[in-house]
């Protein structure tokens, strides 16, 4: 076999074992597919990046792939490992290493129409997921901003760097013609492109780090100030806790509780990095945790970054897609009921709380909020556009709740609100520490 088609094959070998690793639904795609990479340490960079590609491709086109391969033969995820190499590396590179009824398939299926294709099989969606945004505007425009690849966000520590200066930085060596600021907000640096920034020396010294602009302008909703007592009540992977900490200038306190000890072990060395004093990690053993009652009415600050569908990240994550299903979307319901709850007994008379989620679903998003209020007049609904006022370009919000998406924004898919409790008659809100 000449070498062009011995690497031809090599390759669909190599992306057919790694998405039909995948396709069992053992867990999320980017462990499973870093675990594959692990249990073949002779693939080299290159080589890696070219699997992934084509892995992720398949998983944001399954839906499809597996609709227009139902006419060929042999092995089916062969077939998606094919589609998925042709898409991202051109099909002339794999014809060497295909037979002739193969090719004759791979040459139908390429001139098949997409538009003739029924809307979730173009997409490349499930049903129950086209159903549930059909109500959201211009959602054919907002499922094909999904299944693209999404570009790479980052962040300055705005206690360690400025981004004029990062800019110029990464302009001038790491990632030349590739980085521009964010539109919205104004510590975010977009880059397209995978460049090398963990082997930064400003990755590593807590100049920078990875954050979705979406993500960002949840701490500026947030608004913490100095000397307040704040609350990230789903800490996860630390990234918004970490901006919460620098634009309170690392005073005051917040806390960063979470579920998961082994997520917060891994927030602990982003905090190091960052140079932030203030912050206070906890594992809580579920959102009744009676350290979470301990702060009943004292937090100035609190944000509910609730689990969810991550319906808003599959640019990124396209396997959620595949992997989440009506019933775990209520069993999330139920948990993001009970999470926000909680949180809001943490709210001080006069303080904020902020929920917010990276799914594009009404029932994680709208309805929440407006069950929320329902059973806690207690609390009122502030427009988040008086929020962010002045704090993010020009970010236009036509209606009460932040609401970002790919296709109008750039940022992933994220949900916001902003809530108030009122203030008792005759209360006032707790001070700050060393103020305001």
């Amino acid at each position: 076999m000449a070498p062009g088609a011995q690497l031809a094959a090599a390759r669909i070998e190599q992306v057919q074992a790694a998405v039909g690793e995948i396709l069992q639904w053992s867990g999320p795609a980017d462990q499973v597919l870093s675990r594959w990479f692990r249990d073949h340490p002779k693939l080299g960079a290159r080589d890696r990046g070219v699997v992934a590609e084509a892995v992720y491709d398949i998983l944001r086109n399954l839906r499809r792939y597996r609709h227009v391969g139902e006419g060929g033969r042999g092995s089916a995820t062969r077939r998606l490992a094919i589609l998925g190499l042709a898409a991202t590396q051109g099909a002339d590179g794999l014809l060497p290493a295909l037979d002739d009824v193969e090719k004759e398939w791979l040459q139908r299926v390429s001139a098949i129409d997409e538009a003739s294709l029924a809307r979730e099989i173009r997409f490349s969606i499930p049903d129950w997921l086209s159903e549930a945004i059909e109500g959201e505007p211009d959602s054919d425009r907002l499922l094909a901003a999904l299944n693209r690849a999404a570009p790479l966000d980052i962040r300055i520590n705005p206690m360690k760097a400025e981004r004029d200066v990062i800019l110029e930085e990464l302009r001038a060596g790491v990632a030349p013609s590739m980085a521009e600021p964010t539109p919205y907000s104004p510590f975010g640096i977009r880059l397209q492109g995978r460049p090398a920034l963990t082997r930064w020396s400003r990755f590593e010294d807590g100049s920078i780090e990875v954050q979705d602009e979406g993500s960002q302008l949840l701490a500026l909703l947030v608004a913490p100030r100095r000397g307040e007592m704040v609350i990230d009540f789903c800490a996860g992977a630390g990234g918004k806790t970490l901006l919460l900490g620098a634009l309170m200038r690392s005073t005051g306190r917040l806390y960063a509780f979470d579920v998961s000890q082994a997520r917060l072990a891994r927030f602990k060395p982003r905090l190091a990095r960052s140079g932030l004093s203030n912050v206070v990690p906890v594992a809580i053993a579920n959102e009744n945790d009676v350290r979470v009652k301990r702060l009943a009415r004292k937090a100035h600050r609190v944000l509910v970054d609730a689990p969810c569908s991550g319906t808003g990240t599959l640019r990124r994550n396209p396997d959620l897609k595949w992997r989440q299903s009506p019933e775990s979307v209520s069993e999330l319901c139920a948990l993001q009921r009970s999470i926000l709850a909680s949180a809001a007994r943490c709210v001080a008379p006069g303080g904020r709380l902020v929920y917010a989620t990276c799914s594009i679903l009404q029932a994680e998003n709208e309805d929440q909020v407006e069950g929320f209020l329902a059973a806690h007049p207690e609390f009122e609904l502030l427009p988040a556009s008086g929020a962010l006022a002045g704090r993010a370009g020009a970010l236009a919000m036509p209606g009460p709740y932040l609401k970002l998406r790919p296709d109008i924004h750039g940022t992933d898919g994220f949900f916001a609100a902003v809530l108030e409790r009122r203030r008792d008659p005759g209360a006032t809100t707790p001070q700050a520490e060393g103020g305001a």
